[in-house]
């Protein structure tokens, strides 16, 4: 099935990290060229060191997504350089304090998450959506979380950011909507990798006394289909989203997490 990403433009944020090169990795492999952002340049130059057959297809940009004058420059540099924008993917996001209940979470803590996790992606679809308007086309897909569809004891911090994220997305679809650009929400839930295993897993077992294995395992019960996310699940998603198949689709939630948030 042929879902028109060929030589669109694509934006990631937070590319290089987590489920970055996944999400980078899927939109190559669909013939786009993609427009890789981030703080860390040489996570974003790894990207075409690992991936020599799509290194052509990838740029970097520097960009700090909390800074709303460096989104608005990485955008311009990246028109300037392919043209366009057809696609916004914003991957760039943090975990925040974990295992902490809301009355020990600092104020700076509960800042910095949802700066970075809800005014990141403000920042970038603020920056795109003139000019997507302008050319009557766009598809924005934010990364959102399913602690943003329902609550969790430790994670309040982030699933707020999360939360927040949902509003801006679905009120910026309405808006949106009559210039033809989508603005969808990809939900993952618990995703495996580096960010799980390093941060967010070993938090959790110290907080409730469980050895990391029990952990996995305790979340993996909690899903239909008995299994954590890997971040090729998400990249499909975001794919989805970002194509031509989804053009009456916008304004949605889609969960990743193997059956958890919505049953």
């Amino acid at each position: 099935m042929e879902i028109g990403l060929v030589d669109k433009v694509v934006i990631i944020t937070g590319a290089g990290k987590g489920m970055g090169p996944a999400i980078t990795n899927a939109f190559c492999k669909e013939g786009s060229f993609v427009a890789v952002l981030g703080r860390d340049l040489s996570a974003l130059e790894k990207l075409r060191e690992d991936n020599p057959e799509y290194a052509e297809r990838i740029s970097t940009f520097s960009c700090d997504v909390t800074d709303a004058a460096q989104c608005d420059a990485a955008v311009a540099a990246v028109v300037a350089a392919h043209g366009q924008v057809d696609v916004l993917v914003n991957v760039a996001g943090g975990t925040g304090p974990v295992g902490l209940p809301a009355w020990e979470t600092t104020p700076e803590a509960f800042d910095e998450i949802v700066r970075l996790n809800m005014a990141g992606c403000f920042h970038m679809m603020r920056a795109v959506l003139p000019a997507m308007i302008a050319r009557r086309y766009g598809k924005i897909v934010n990364v959102g979380g399913t602690f943003g569809m329902h609550g969790r004891a430790g994670r309040m911090a982030y699933s707020a950011s999360k939360w927040g994220l949902r509003g801006i997305t679905k009120s910026t679809a309405i808006e949106a909507g009559p210039h033809n650009i989508n603005v969808n929400i990809v939900a993952p839930g618990m995703v495996d990798g580096p960010r799980f295993r390093t941060k967010v897993m070993p938090g959790m077992a110290a907080a409730r006394g469980l050895s990391e294995d029990e952990v996995i395992a305790e979340h993996a019960a909690e899903y239909a289909l008995r299994r954590i996310s890997q971040a090729e699940d998400v990249a499909n998603a975001c794919l989805f989203l970002a194509s031509d198949a989804s053009r009456q689709i916008t304004g949605v939630d889609l969960p990743v997490d193997g059956g958890w948030a919505s049953l």
